[in-house]
């Protein structure tokens, strides 16, 4: 195979639980399944299907011909045909039922929903891993201080659990999207080519009853308690981007972690995982670099990107079926899904192993926390007959002359040369006495302490993940 273009999502990125989910196997099977379904609810319900010819399509259901399907394919042009015709010919008994009544979008659409489903029920337990990962981390930190940043700009402190909280938020309203995505997913059933169920009307001889319990039935078989009220000849196409949304959202929250660890990265204060033999450059072997998180990123944002194809679908379809959708689709939804099984399979390996160098973010600390402490300073200084306004300009003159050494070089003398005016009426030893970091973290640690208790009931038997990447 070295010799055809594999996709990278395929052959580096996804799990194998998503190559089977989305593969030609299991897409057949479940036609398959639905063709059993409808043909036991027609048995079950006076149409001349016999329990003999069920359980010769049941026998059948793994004897798949594919070069056979394959022949079929390029005699009719028409993929469904093929597979009718190859599963005919592994249960010749039966042959003359499959798909009575039926379109195509019967077997295609339907099995597209269980994939769907089925395929967001594994993103969902990946996505808990993360936030799970993450309320690790972000109690183990929770009270360790930190430089904040606004603008990229040194901040006022905070903890380094309490930006890991942050992130967590983030997929946490992920995670409730899904929830809402997955909960409200319906079935399409068996509606005919205009979604008149003319077909069903004309073989129950207008008994509506006997349609509205069919579909009933094969919905309940593949465990999907709503049906859509109308449709096309096809679902519609907003199902389609709404999960793609879903699945760029949580890449939307994938890509603002992993890009808040590059730049932490930079400045060697939080790393990603590194194994032993690991080469982060071929030229500069020193380098240890944030790949998987470039990597997260990378993939990201082609799936942000992936999801606009739903959107266009969606709000292009012709009446009731127009067959422009086929070919986009075929590409962008299981895409989209092994994309983001990539995402979070690296999220999980990045947040099970991130390393905090606390001795380079106590060094960083140290450095800013004499501009930080100023405020307080200053309202020390208030309380000991000072003038509010007149201690502001000081420490405003004070603070650009140390930052212009800091930005020669120099050290930062700033509390020294603050003691040395008298209207602080304070001691070089009593401002260095206010340095203490602790003291400028606010309700960090309450605030994560408060938000994991929040979390703990949903997180209850996640387990932390180690989820090896291969490449």
């Amino acid at each position: 195979m070295n010799d055809k273009y594999e996709s990278p999502l395929s052959q580096r990125y996804a799990s194998e639980y998503m190559l089977r989910l989305f593969s030609r196997d299991t897409r057949t099977k479940t036609w398959r399944r639905l063709w059993i379904a409808l043909a036991r609810a027609e048995h079950e319900l006076g149409l001349p299907v016999t329990e003999e010819q069920i359980k010769d399509l049941e026998a059948h259901i793994d004897d798949i011909d594919y070069d056979a399907a394959d022949e079929y394919e390029r005699k009719f042009r028409h993929d469904v045909m093929a597979h009718v015709h190859a599963y005919g010919d592994a249960a010749p008994s039966a042959a003359g039922i499959i798909h009575l009544g039926a379109t195509s979008c019967y077997v295609t659409d339907n099995a597209d929903l269980i994939i769907y489903r089925d395929g967001l029920s594994y993103i969902r337990r990946e996505l808990l891993t993360v936030i799970k990962n993450l309320s690790v981390f972000a109690d183990k930190y929770k009270s360790t201080p930190t430089l904040g940043y606004t603008h990229y700009q040194p901040a006022q402190l905070v903890t380094v659990g309490k930006r890991a909280t942050l992130w967590m938020q983030d997929f946490v309203s992920d995670l409730e999207e899904l929830d809402f995505v997955i909960d409200n997913m319906k079935f399409l059933g068996c509606r005919g080519t205009t979604g008149t169920e003319a077909s069903f009307c004309d073989l129950y001889d207008g008994d509506t009853e006997k349609i509205d319990r069919m579909n009933r039935m094969i919905a309940d078989e593949f465990g999907f308690e709503k049906i859509f009220d109308v449709s096309g000849q096809t679902y519609p196409r907003k199902a389609d981007s709404r999960i793609l949304n879903v699945l760029s959202s949580i890449a939307q929250s994938a890509y603002r972690m992993a890009n808040d660890i590059r730049l932490l990265q930079h400045d060697r204060q939080v790393e990603e995982p590194f194994e032993k033999s690991q080469i982060g450059s071929s030229a500069m072997a020193y380098k240890r670099n944030p790949m998987r998180c470039e990597r997260i990123c990378s993939l990201s944002r082609y799936l942000m990107a992936d999801a606009a194809n739903a959107a266009m679908t969606a709000s292009t379809q012709w009446l009731e079926r127009t067959l422009d959708d086929s070919a986009n689709r075929r590409i962008s939804l299981p895409e989209g899904f092994l994309c983001a099984d990539a995402v979070l399979r690296l999220a999980s390996n990045v947040t099970d192993g991130m390393n905090v160098n606390e001795k380079i973010v106590e060094a960083e600390v140290r450095k800013y926390l004499p501009f930080i402490a100023t405020e307080n300073l200053m309202m020390e200084g208030v309380k000991r007959g000072g003038d509010r306004q007149v201690l502001h300009e000081i420490i405003r003159e004070c603070s650009m002359a140390a930052t212009a050494k800091m930005k020669n070089g120099e050290g930062c003398d700033l509390l020294y040369e603050l003691s040395r005016r008298p209207e602080f009426g304070m001691t070089e030893a009593e401002m260095e006495a206010a340095l203490e970091p602790s003291l400028y973290i606010g309700r960090c640690p309450e605030q994560v302490g408060a938000y994991l208790h929040k979390l703990a009931p949903m997180l209850e038997g996640v387990g932390e993940s180690s989820a090896e990447i291969n490449v």
